[in-house]
């Protein structure tokens, strides 16, 4: 036991520590998380690299004992898969999340490495070979082990992914989770998972220090994927080593919160007709702010309580019976109708509206694949612009903008296009999209309604913010070839 606290307390320390030196630098050198859209909750710049302290503060104890002349390090030299699997699959996930928060990356990559390394996994032992079943016997997947498998790691990387919504809720959730598998790891007497989830455990809470509300810092795609990569793996081999009738039922419950968030985004997404993984502001976090008033603090409070109601379900589970199972499972079952309930995930009055709603958003995703094959074949900054200008009648603007620009010998120059057309006499809603290739600035996109709203729907934000990516990716190669032409340039100011 004096082991594990030791372990919890370098990965604290070091958390702590990496945590103050990642925000310094990531402020210094300008990595940090804009305030720039609809879906933010922050108002201000935060730096976004605080997983790179969870990862150190991670490894740091485990590396340290699994290299000394102790009976610590000889489980970790004898469990060698084991070992290698968290250890060299954790690494490829921190580093894929911290590509994604320095140059982003898209989902293709993203669910390419992801479902490289759970492939890995199952290879090196880490895999899910029967269903247990509270109420019978329990199924044999065969074949299907694997496609199961991966599912579940990639699904739990990014089930926390979805989840870092609100200052220390992706911590916290995960601190339930790492608790739930070492309490089940001690009962069973099992050392190495023991150390690995004191050694998680500490680096969380060092950097929940820092990122609590009001955060200071956030953990990122770096800390997010790494978090939901080894609670994956830890789950598989906790559940795998478990006698009782629902074995993998315990992980789903411990990690309940974050599996029922992904899968009401992914129905939602898809019944909404909207891309699966575009970001919006419906997840559990947002409807508790905007549907029950819960300030920040608040709402992640509440979500606390409730990964303790999942913990204690699924702790409950693995010491019960068959009979006490049913109880559990029925039970939380009726926490999570009525929280759906309250949520407004079902609510019968806007059901009339969903089909409308997914007309639109399938046209609106079918205007996005036009323009953008459009602008990708534009030969002139001319041409860009009149791919561009039918956005105007698709979201009925009032006027569109678009401004691109660049410094050339100290002189700002650029173009200007503009449309207006009859929309409405109410005061206007004007948005501003940034164009930009990486971190450089090109110009950017506006948009003015002037029909009396009050508010740019999420759908319509996520039509104008793929547009400008796509206008961004073809004016930076435009405007290269004008800068060696100045005559294709109209100067703007001096």
């Amino acid at each position: 036991m004096i082991t594990f606290l030791v372990t919890f307390l370098v990965s604290l320390m070091v958390a702590l520590v990496l945590t103050v030196v990642v925000r310094n630098r990531a402020l210094a050198w300008g990595w940090v998380d804009q305030a720039n859209s609809s879906r933010k909750v922050h108002a201000r710049p935060i730096p976004r690299l605080g997983g790179i302290a969870i990862v150190l503060g991670f490894f740091a104890p485990l590396c340290a004992l699994s290299f000394t002349d102790s009976g610590v390090g000889y489980l970790f030299r004898f469990h060698r898969e084991l070992v290698w699997g968290l250890f060299a699959g954790g690494a490829v996930i921190a580093m894929l999340g911290l590509y994604d928060d320095l140059r982003g990356a898209g989902a293709r990559l993203k669910f390419t490495v992801q479902f490289a390394v759970a492939i890995g996994l199952y290879l090196l032992g880490f895999r899910v070979e029967l269903i247990a079943n509270p109420f019978g016997m329990e199924l044999s997947l065969g074949m299907l082990s694997l496609p199961f498998t991966l599912l579940w790691i990639v699904g739990v990387i990014n089930a926390i992914n979805l989840i870092d919504g609100l200052d220390g809720l992706a911590g916290g959730v995960a601190f339930f989770g790492v608790g739930t598998n070492f309490i089940l790891s001690l009962v069973r007497g099992d050392v190495i998972m023991c150390l690995l989830m004191a050694a998680l455990a500490g680096a969380i809470l060092g950097f929940l220090v820092f990122n609590f509300n009001p955060a200071s810092i956030f953990m990122g795609d770096t800390g997010s994927m790494f978090l939901g990569f080894v609670l994956a793996a830890v789950s598989l081999k906790t559940s795998t080593k478990s006698g009782t009738a629902v074995a993998m039922l315990v992980p789903v419950m411990a990690l309940g919160l974050p599996i029922m968030d992904t899968l009401l985004a992914m129905i939602r997404r898809s019944v909404l007709g909207r891309p699966l993984f575009s970001a919006d502001k419906e997840h559990i976090h947002h409807r508790l702010m905007a549907r029950l008033m819960l300030s920040h603090r608040s709402a992640v409070l509440v979500l606390y309580g409730l990964c303790g109601l999942f913990t204690l379900t699924a702790l409950g589970l693995n010491f019960a019976n068959s009979a006490q199972s049913a109880l559990l499972l029925v039970g939380m079952g009726v926490v999570v109708f009525m929280l759906m309930r309250k949520l407004g995930y079902l609510d019968l009055h806007r059901a009339g509206t969903v089909g409308e709603v997914r007309r639109r958003n399938i046209r609106l995703r079918s205007l996005v694949k036009e323009l953008s094959r459009a602008i990708r074949g534009a030969q002139s900054l001319q041409q860009l612009w009149d791919c561009v200008r039918p956005l105007a009648e698709a979201l009925d603007v009032a006027r569109l903008e678009l401004r691109l620009q660049h410094q050339r010998d100290g002189l700002t120059d650029g173009v200007v296009f503009e449309t207006q057309r009859p929309a409405g006499s109410a005061l206007p809603l004007d948005v501003r999209v940034e164009v930009k290739e990486g971190e450089v600035p090109l110009g950017w996109l506006s948009l003015s309604w002037s029909d009396g709203r009050e508010e740019v729907s999420r759908d319509e934000e996520l039509v104008v913010e793929q547009v400008a990516g796509t206008v961004a990716e073809r004016a930076a190669s435009l405007m290269a070839l004008a800068h060696a032409e100045p005559s294709r340039v109209v100067a703007l100011r001096r």
